[in-house]
């Protein structure tokens, strides 16, 4: 099974987050124990301000197995068409397309997908299975 990763779960344990950072732990290593992790090239580069060089976020998303998994032509269809829906509803710009493009992307190069945003996922792409680190449980 694969599970595509959301920025905030890695966040939650890189930076750490009192608040999230024993659920997003717990969620990631069950995800990584069930098959493989992944993030998107979006996901990437929210990572790097973290991060004092590349060579050392490289490394730390190889010791955590984590691949990066670029988006492609199709994902980017699905986030358009997404973010359109979201435009034509009155979105504000509390969204903006990078946040279409993590979903799109966990919907066609995942299994599942493992974040904080319980709400927005679920409204805009309501197939995806998803892991909420803030609940530590499973919503199918």
């Amino acid at each position: 099974m694969i599970t595509a990763v959301d920025t905030n779960i890695l966040l939650d344990i890189f930076l750490p987050d009192k608040k999230f950072i024993e659920s997003s732990t717990n969620l990631l290593k069950t995800a990584f124990d069930q098959g493989g992790l992944i993030i998107c090239d979006i996901v990437y580069a929210e990572l790097v301000p973290q991060f004092k060089n590349r060579p050392l976020l490289d490394q730390t998303l190889e010791v955590l197995n984590i691949s990066i998994s670029s988006l492609g032509n199709d994902t980017a269809y699905l986030a358009g068409e997404k973010w359109g829906q979201y435009k034509e509803k009155g979105g504000k710009r509390d969204r903006i397309i990078t946040d279409f493009l993590i979903g799109a992307h966990a919907v066609i190069k995942a299994d599942r997908f493992l974040t904080r945003d319980r709400g927005f996922y679920k409204s805009y792409f309501p197939d995806l299975v998803m892991l909420y680190s803030n609940h530590g449980r499973r919503d199918d």
